[in-house]
């Protein structure tokens, strides 16, 4: 049996953390969306936040995701998982940690594979958050849940004075980040050997947003959310050359890295969605005793008290499923953690979408606004349904996983 208790660095950091959360992050969400609704660009970054991003630099509230490093405080992933948890409860709060997605998965994926040369350049800018970063993978024109689909070509090639490059050709979209003035990187994902196993053509490879021949088409809405100032775009890449010690790892290692970068990455964001419903379940208790209809007050109506008692049961059902499949990546590696991993991928938005809709329901009218932190919330939450893979992906596997083990029993 296995026992989550906190370790006492994890305890003065949710400490802190929490403190930060109520005098700086809540207080704020509303000023931030102000300056952002009359703002003449969308993307332009707010003062603000970077105000707020260097006051938690100051704390030591930085780069918390970055397990076992020397150039991060070195916490597990189950140690990790409270302080996530504790970001997700604002849309905002992860990227005043430097602990916002896509930047945590490339900062992971450099941190891994990168070469000394490719840490110097873009790691160690993006851990002090003087830059951005996107991940460019999904494709508009195919199935892309099928990795083995993507189609944007990675062709070695020669430059003009003889040297090593590579031609990056193809459109991209879901992007996010692209659309951020201070994103400076893509890491691109497309074939470099479509002869090759169909696990080994597809490669990644490092492109400055500067590159000639990368041009952002436009952003993307989620619901009609632009999520500004980060976004998420449609990017063009036509002819682009890089040279050839961009590539990341070697050529046909694109399904490795994925996987290498999509463990923590999907946790994480499980981890988030946990804090959202937490916070979501909070706000319907508050609201229920605020308001008086049929009689009495919301809070005493049966039926919302059926919707207090079912969020608890699978908010904490969720969290112990993370909390399980964060220990197993930490004692047995990412690998033999895939099950839990694809599992707690399908729960925690799940379970966040149905204490979200819950609350949503008991604020009426005003649930459905940007006056409150559920509309927008909601929306993120059935985005992350398909952001690292649709739920259907994860059930497919997790049902092989299972299968295989039944029949290994026999």
């Amino acid at each position: 049996m296995v026992f989550f208790e906190q370790t006492q660095r994890v305890k003065d950091k949710l400490a802190l953390l929490r403190i930060f959360m109520q005098e700086q992050i809540y207080p704020n969400e509303p000023i931030l969306a102000r300056e952002l609704q009359t703002a003449k660009d969308r993307f332009a970054i707010p003062p603000l936040l970077e105000k707020l991003k260097r006051r938690a630099h100051e704390q030591g509230l930085w780069n918390l995701f970055l397990t076992n490093s020397i150039t991060g405080p070195g916490l597990t992933n189950l140690e990790y998982a409270p302080l996530c948890e504790m970001m997700g409860r604002s849309l905002i709060a992860p990227e005043v940690f430097n602990c916002s997605a896509p930047d945590t998965g490339n900062m992971e994926v450099l941190n891994r594979y990168g070469t000394k040369e490719q840490k110097d350049r873009w790691l160690k800018p993006l851990m002090a958050g003087e830059i951005r970063s996107c991940f460019a993978m999904t494709e508009p024109d195919v199935a892309s849940s099928d990795a083995r689909n993507i189609a944007a070509s990675i062709l070695p090639s020669k430059g003009a004075d003889g040297s090593s490059e590579y031609i990056i050709n193809g459109r991209k979209w879901w992007t996010s980040g692209a659309l951020d003035p201070r994103c400076k990187l893509a890491i691109v994902m497309g074939k470099t050997n479509p002869a090759a196993p169909a696990h080994e053509q597809q490669s990644m490879v490092l492109v400055p947003m500067d590159t000639p021949g990368v041009k952002v088409i436009r952003p993307l809405t989620v619901f009609g959310y632009d999520d500004a100032p980060h976004g998420h775009a449609e990017v063009d890449f036509v002819n682009v050359r890089v040279p050839a010690a961009n590539l990341i790892l070697g050529e046909g290692r694109g399904f490795e890295i994925a996987q290498g970068r999509l463990g923590p990455g999907r946790i994480h964001h499980c981890m988030r969605s946990i804090g959202a419903a937490e916070r979501a379940l909070e706000m319907m208790i508050a609201r229920a005793e605020s308001r008086t209809a049929f009689g009495g007050k919301l809070l005493d109506k049966g039926v919302i008290r059926h919707y207090i008692a079912e969020s608890r049961l699978e908010i904490e059902q969720a969290r112990l499923l993370t909390l399980k499949a964060a220990h197993m990546m930490d004692v047995e590696g990412n690998k033999d953690a895939r099950l839990e991993i694809a599992m707690i991928k399908v729960v925690a938005p799940n379970v966040a979408l149905k204490v979200i809709d819950r609350a949503i329901q008991v604020h009426g009218g005003g649930g459905l606004s940007q006056d409150y932190f559920l509309a927008q919330a909601f929306a993120f939450q059935r985005a992350l349904r398909l952001a690292d893979g649709p739920d259907e992906v994860h059930m497919e596997a997790i049902a092989k996983m299972e299968i295989g083990r039944r029949k290994a029993a026999l």
